[in-house]
């Protein structure tokens, strides 16, 4: 009887110059190459009398750059980080659509193991590429990115040790307590912002697979598209959440009670 086979971590194709390759890295590489091609197609596309489907696109660019322009009060600072959170949607929301893609997770090969389910040998199917955000490695390393821009933003534009003075206030014990309790939120983003966007994708992931296990026609589409609209969410929710840290970084609260 056939079984499902669900792992967490990525799976090791080999290694190239002792850098392991895994199939989500090769699945990365598919979506920064996506990506790079319809940025290529669309710049060449562009024209100085816009189309329908340019304008809306400027129009829509308008709105984004606008609604951050508000929220961190600089429209300077706006066309700053415009690139950096918009990178980070359009490349999560390729990854997770990319995810129902044929072939995705289907195309691979089969390898024995030396203990199966009930401890003999087993065969184990290795799929060849793999949702990008079903690695923690991927989710880790775009929060590692967004951390590093909203400390780096608040040391830049308040000032080093007015930046650091919230999380080390030695001015009252509340004051020393509260700074520390500061910190240790400053610090729990990594985990938050890595394991949200893991964990949504992940599930749901694991949710089409079963459900394509017993009932492998009709019924996962419904589900498929519900998750195209889960990874529109979690895109955005990456984005936004960057956006807003980054805004409570930059606000120097120096001044108030």
């Amino acid at each position: 009887m056939d079984e499902i086979h669900i792992a967490i971590a990525a799976e090791r194709l080999g290694e190239f110059f002792g850098i392991p390759i895994t199939n989500t890295l090769i699945t990365t590489w598919i979506v920064m190459a996506l990506l790079v091609m319809i940025a290529f197609f669309v710049r060449n596309r562009m024209s100085l009398a816009p189309g329908k489907t340019q304008a809306f696109f400027e129009a829509l660019i308008e709105i984004i750059l606008d609604y951050i322009a508000e929220t961190l009060e600089s429209r300077k600072r706006a066309l700053l980080y415009f690139p950096l959170l918009a990178t980070i949607f359009v490349f999560v929301f390729t990854a997770n659509v990319l995810e129902f893609t044929p072939g995705i997770g289907s195309i691979g090969f089969f390898h024995y193991t030396d203990s199966g389910a009930h401890g003999e040998g087993g065969e184990v199917f290795t799929p060849l590429l793999r949702s990008v955000n079903t690695d923690l490695n991927v989710t880790l390393a775009l929060t590692l990115i967004a951390f590093l821009v909203i400390e780096v933003s608040g040391i830049l534009i308040i000032g080093f040790f007015k930046y650091f003075r919230r999380f080390f206030n030695f001015s009252s014990v509340m004051g020393f307590f509260v700074g520390i309790i500061e910190f240790i939120s400053e610090l729990a983003r990594l985990v938050s912002f890595s394991f949200r966007l893991f964990g949504n994708i992940f599930a749901g992931e694991v949710m089409i697979v079963v459900i394509t296990f017993f009932v492998p026609f009709i019924l996962p589409v419904p589900f498929m598209a519900f998750e195209i609209f889960v990874g529109f969410i979690q895109a955005a929710i990456f984005s936004l959440l960057t956006l807003f840290f980054i805004k409570l970084a930059i606000t120097d609260t120096g001044g108030e009670h």
